[in-house]
This record gives C-alpha cells, sequence and structure tokens, in this order.
C-alpha cells in the first residue's frame, strides 16, 4: 500500500524506486502483486505515463488514510497520549471567520503538537478526494455511510439590508414587495434555493432576482453593508452587525423560523477519530455557542 502511494505521488515506477530504495522492478512487481490479490486493475501504464483507474483512485484516497492513521498510531504509542499531528480542516467563510476563527490560538495554546491546516470556502467538498480530516457545514447532514456528524448548533435565518439601501429604496412592508428590491444570491447550488416567508401562497417562497451572484457568504454580508441589495443570512453571521446598526432586519413578522443546523463532519465507519481529530472535535463542541436563539 505505501509502495501504491509512494508511485502515484512520485507519478512514475521508476521515481518512486529512488525514493524508497528499491528497483523499478521490485516496484512494479509489488504493485502487480497489489493488484492481483485485489482482484481489479488500479493502474494504466504506458511507457510515458500512468492513470488511476477508477478503482484505483479509490483505493489510493483510503490508502493515504490508512497510513497516515498508521503515522498517529505509532506516535502515540512512542510518544505518550498528547495529540499531535496535522488535522486539514474544510469549513465554510462564514462560519470560518466569525466563529472558528476566534478560537484557534486557545486550541493551538491546549495543543502545542497539532498543527491546523484550514481552508475556508463555501463550496461542498469530498472529504476522501480533498483529504481532510473535518468539515464543517451547514444543512441537513449529508446522506453518506462513510460520514460521522458531530452537531456544534443552529443559527436562525434572516432577511437584513443596510440603513442606506431601506433608506433609498424603503422598507418592505410585506414579502409581496419584494419585487422592487434588489435580492443577493449565491453563484452555486444551496440546499435551500428559495427565502421562505409566512403567510399567502403568493409569498411562500421568494426567489433570490437580483444583479449580483456571489461566491460566498461574507462577501454577501459585505455586499449588503455595502447598499447592494438585500441578503438572507445566518443570524450567527450578522448578529454584530444587527447589533453596530451596519445591516437592519427586514420582513421579521414574517419570518418562519427556519434554521440552519451547523455540523462537524469527519470519516468514521464506527471507529474512533485519531486522538488529534477527536480532541479538535471537543474542543469546537465545548467553546461554539450558537444557541437556537440567534
Amino acid at each position: 500500500m505505501a509502495v501504491f502511494v509512494q508511485v502515484i505521488e512520485s507519478e512514475s515506477l521508476s521515481a518512486a524506486a529512488r525514493k524508497l530504495d528499491m528497483t523499478p522492478s521490485a516496484v512494479s512487481k509489488l504493485i502487480n502483486r497489489l493488484e492481483m490479490r485485489l482482484g481489479v486493475r488500479l493502474l494504466n501504464r504506458t511507457t510515458r505515463k500512468l492513470q488511476l483507474t477508477a478503482e484505483g483512485s479509490v483505493f489510493y484516497e483510503r490508502s493515504v488514510r490508512i497510513l497516515e492513521d498508521i503515522v498517529a498510531a505509532e506516535q502515540e504509542a512512542n510518544q505518550g497520549t498528547v495529540p499531535r499531528g496535522r488535522i486539514r480542516v474544510n469549513c465554510h467563510v462564514a462560519f470560518g471567520k466569525h466563529c472558528l476563527m476566534p478560537l484557534l490560538p486557545d486550541f493551538l495554546q491546549c495543543y502545542p503538537e497539532i498543527t491546523l491546516d484550514i481552508s475556508l470556502c463555501d463550496l461542498i467538498v469530498d472529504l476522501l478526494d480533498d483529504r481532510s480530516d473535518v468539515a464543517i457545514r451547514t444543512g441537513p447532514p449529508l446522506d453518506d455511510s462513510c460520514l460521522m456528524l458531530r452537531r456544534l448548533g443552529s443559527s436562525r435565518m434572516v432577511v437584513v439590508g443596510s440603513p442606506s439601501y431601506l433608506e433609498r429604496v424603503g422598507m418592505p412592508a410585506m414579502p409581496s414587495d419584494l419585487g422592487r428590491y434588489n435580492r443577493l444570491g449565491f453563484g452555486f447550488t444551496r440546499h435551500v434555493k428559495a427565502w421562505p416567508f409566512i403567510g399567502s401562497e403568493e409569498w411562500g417562497q421568494q426567489l433570490p432576482s437580483g444583479n449580483l451572484l456571489l461566491g460566498d457568504g461574507e462577501t454577501m454580508r459585505k455586499a449588503a453593508i455595502a447598499g447592494l441589495g438585500l441578503a438572507r443570512l445566518a443570524r450567527f453571521h450578522v448578529n454584530a452587525d444587527i447589533q453596530a446598526g451596519l445591516l437592519l432586519p427586514v420582513l421579521e413578522n414574517y419570518n418562519p423560523g427556519d434554521k440552519e443546523e451547523i455540523y462537524a463532519v469527519f470519516v468514521g465507519t464506527g471507529r474512533q477519530p485519531p486522538s488529534r481529530v477527536r480532541v479538535f472535535l471537543d474542543y469546537l463542541a465545548e467553546h461554539i455557542h450558537i444557541g437556537d436563539g440567534w
């Protein structure tokens, strides 16, 4: 398995052989033995390049994770129970900026042997393809048998606009008024596409409609503050702006009170995650305070 991973990352049998201090023929024989044992072809090989098969791609991703877990287990056995190692975290931008990043100084002080590798992105990633240990996501849990969840909280959705924009266009009295407002939308597919409101079927679902599509919630928040239109975001994301008077809630009498659930997602098949991941998840659950009333 280790030889197979090295071949993929070196992009050739000969380069992998040099790094492993083996002969190219020995490396080739090990790959052949692995394919025979599994009963599938992992690599398509020509004289010029290697290409993973679909089965080889899946086996490579799982192999990387297994080898990392072996290294972590050996480190813990040799050096005691102090969590150590790298944690790859993929987190959506708003939560990362407003909730995750403020916790990092204290976490790293508590666990100085851990290295955090954090990527902030609002697009949903595949943990195996991205080789992430933890992803922080919002919305309904994904139906994936290899993923485990740790709930971190929930936050009520709210429509907001800047005082300057609402002074210029006027405060809407009911959802049917939204036709004359610029409603900021996302440029990617979301699990909740429309803005729901309480009341008549005429305005029960309002799709974002405007001249600006954005790639993440933090940019949308800044666009709303700049007076470019109305936005519908989680309360935790804009609570400080509302308190500071930078944004005003809109149509709260028609707010259905739907909440955005927030989860930490990690790979697991019933077994405990590595200790470095476990202490990170425990720290998030203990220190993130997003109540249902937000």
